[in-house]
């Protein structure tokens, strides 16, 4: 009977956990549909140019190639502005993106603003 209730515990203290990490979900998501590897994406609060970390850190390879979808860290749902890089130190701009919890949002070529050559 003791074994049956330390295993009882045990589950008990591992369930919170569990739960907690279920009710977070997927987390926010970038899906690059560029037609570029991007190697640098930050956002800032919409006309602050307050730019946070490059999320594309969080990433295995460091990049974001095309098609490929990055796990933002640290992003509140709400509207931003995101700068975003490419190598050849091309950068480009997307205002007022909206952000929804434990969803996707995309970038395409057609949302790139302001870019320099």
């Amino acid at each position: 009977m003791p074994r049956r209730l330390i295993a009882v515990a045990a589950l008990l203290v591992a369930l919170p956990g569990e739960l907690s990490a279920q009710a977070k979900g997927k987390g926010i998501r970038l899906w690059n549909l560029t037609s570029a590897t991007i190697a640098g994406f930050q956002l800032s609060p919409p006309g602050r140019n307050e730019w946070g970390p490059n999320q594309t850190l969080n990433d295995k390879d460091k990049e974001v190639d095309h098609d490929e979808r990055l796990r933002l860290v640290d992003v509140e749902p709400g509207r931003y502005d995101a700068k975003v890089s490419y190598a050849g130190a091309k950068q480009c701009f997307v205002r007022d993106i909206e952000i929804k919890a434990d969803a996707v949002f995309s970038i395409s070529d057609k949302d790139l603003k302001d870019c320099n050559k």
